[in-house]
């Protein structure tokens, strides 16, 4: 271990002391070819041309890292729980906007077109959704790509997209029209391109790769999170004069003689003001409390953050932990780099130097083999899930049908009809499942099995859930077998998804070839799974239409476990890349 003397103040304007070494006739410490002077910064990197001394001084993280044994790695030991809170909390805001959605869609246009048949809304449901994802596969990459610019960096990126979700809620909650409610779709779409921003930052702020796959975990979680509340917060809130009329309606404490007036005409706003309400917090939270990651703009002033130190620190009287690095210069080594000691756990994941940002690579580099077929299997998981996710939520409030003229196993039609409080309670299911299998089952399995065969294992069970849920519809919605079966199957597809979601961000993470292209990379991956989102309902809608029209609502089901199996045999020819 080296000794406190070995990182002594200089004595001399012209030379330092050491307890180890020799001096010359001069007076200064010799050690083969090197001269320790004050003109030998601290943490310089040896030249070719230059001898290593035996007692070079280390980096003061490197002498922590070597003394002290490793922590064992869990949740409690993560670094940097700060900064990943905050990016917890700016993606958690957006999936509780979103998936409060799925419990009133498809009331919410049939309120806006009364005389359309089921089919009808089933298509305009999977064409809603799909106008998202178009929208945010047309700009994903440029929101990568911009993300990457130190003109504007991960931060600002991540700004837009949360006040440009905030905006949609608000104008789908006033919508009177189904154009409307597209519009306001594709503006959130054409916005937002936080995933892949969210990605990114992650693995700037987690370097040590002993807690990528935790870390990378968050972001699933996140959104199983808002599986739980969203639906529920949406299914409580939506037309509020109908389901809390003790509460908003005519005769109420706040309704008045008639009820409030607002919510008669905009029956389901108050759902979506509250979700815009979250949003606006959270963008506020990342003003103040996320740090930039980009290598070139992480070092500048951030007036935001200070500003959420000052409030920290003078009115809840606390202090968030300091920055792990400040610039110094001597004359000939502007911007050298020196850790300051005190953190040692924020100094094992630290960042880069500046001058390392300044290194670029043509875009043509992320066409390789590996990166093609990651984002191909990429592509197919986005596909059959967000599929999935359109048509279930169409299928389980569709009404029910007698199935007169079944013939079974194939031909046979109906929802399930459920009200859009016990589809919310469904959504719920979703949440309340995948959130333990993330936190326990995932890290696990993984460490034992590695990524990308857990992910491999667990595929499979999206396939049986997907080809079981249309035989649901021959229960009855008074059935006691229903609730046990749609639980086991969106268990199923829940356990498959846990594995999928953390893998295929990891695996497109890993596959980036060069640091100045890493949200590039993740920008592209989110336009291809975009675009994925946005076949994938349109199609699965149009045909579940054409298959309840058709005594034939299987189909749609069956033709996503076909693709699901094709995402299966991609994963026998992607190569776990090396991590950045």
């Amino acid at each position: 271990m080296a000794k406190m003397d070995d990182f002594a103040a200089p004595k001399s304007p012209h030379s330092t002391t050491s307890s180890r070494g020799r001096r010359d006739s001069r007076g200064q410490l010799q050690d083969d070819n090197v001269v320790v002077n004050e003109e030998t910064p601290l943490l310089k990197a040896s030249h070719s041309n230059m001898a290593v001394p035996s007692y070079q001084t280390p980096d003061l993280s490197l002498v922590a890292e070597t003394d002290a044994p490793q922590q064992p790695v869990s949740w409690m030991s993560m670094p940097k729980k700060w900064q990943l809170g905050m990016v917890v909390f700016a993606r958690l805001a957006e999936p509780l906007a979103e998936r409060s959605l799925t419990s009133y869609l498809f009331y919410q246009l049939r309120w806006l077109s009364p005389t359309l048949p089921d089919s009808a809304i089933a298509r305009q449901a999977g064409l809603l959704t799909a106008s998202f994802a178009a929208a945010q596969g047309v700009t994903g990459m440029l929101w990568g790509h911009v993300a990457d610019s130190p003109l504007f960096g991960r931060k600002r990126v991540l700004l837009v997209g949360l006040l440009g979700t905030c905006v949609s809620a608000i104008g789908m909650g006033l919508s009177t029209s189904y154009a409307s409610v597209v519009f306001f779709r594709v503006l959130a779409g054409a916005l937002n391109g936080n995933v892949g921003v969210l990605r990114t930052m992650i693995s700037e702020i987690v370097e040590d790769k002993r807690y990528r796959s935790r870390a990378f975990l968050l972001l699933p979680m996140c959104f199983n999170v808002g599986v739980i509340i969203g639906p529920l917060l949406g299914g409580f809130l939506a037309d509020p004069i109908a389901s809390l009329p003790s509460i908003f309606g005519p005769g109420s404490f706040f309704g008045g003689k008639d009820g409030v007036e607002w919510m008669e005409r905009f029956p389901y706003a108050l759902t979506n003001f509250v979700c815009s309400s979250i949003l606006m917090i959270a963008a506020l939270g990342v003003v103040l409390g996320l740090d930039e990651t980009h290598p070139l703009r992480r070092h500048r002033r951030d007036r935001g953050r200070d500003l959420g130190r000052f409030l920290l620190r003078k009115v809840f009287r606390m202090e968030t932990p300091p920055s792990d690095y400040h610039l110094i210069g001597n004359g000939n080594e502007p911007g050298q780099l020196v850790a300051e000691a005190g953190d040692v756990e924020d100094q094992s994941s630290s960042s880069k130097p500046v001058e390392e940002g300044k290194d670029r690579a043509p875009l043509r580099a992320i066409c390789t083999r590996n990166v093609i077929l990651t984002l191909a299997q990429n592509f197919s998981s986005a596909l059959h899930v967000s599929a999935f996710n359109s048509i279930l939520f169409v299928m389980l409030p569709a009404p029910q049908s007698d199935n007169t003229n079944a013939q079974l196993p194939f031909r046979f039609t109906g929802g399930l009809g459920l009200s859009s409080q016990k589809v919310g309670f469904a959504n719920t299911v979703i949440g309340a499942v995948g959130l333990p299998l993330q936190i326990l089952l995932f890290p696990w399995i993984s460490s034992r099995l590695g990524v990308l065969q857990s992910y491999r294992t667990f595929l499979p069970f999206s396939a049986l859930a997907y080809c079981s849920l249309p035989y649901l519809a021959l229960l009855s919605n008074e059935s006691p077998f229903l609730w046990p079966c749609l639980s086991a199957i969106l268990s199923a597809q829940v356990m498959s998804r846990t594995f999928v979601g953390p893998a295929t961000i990891m695996l497109v993470n890993d596959s980036a070839p060069h640091p100045a292209l890493l949200a590039t990379v993740h920008g592209v991956a989110s336009s291809t799974s975009a675009a994925a989102r946005m076949l994938g309902p349109t199609i699965g809608g149009t045909v579940l239409g054409w298959g309840l029209s058709n005594n034939f609502v299987g189909a749609p089901f069956w033709g996503i476990a076909l693709v699901s199996l094709i995402n299966w045999s991609l994963l026998y020819v992607v190569r776990e890349g090396n991590a950045i």
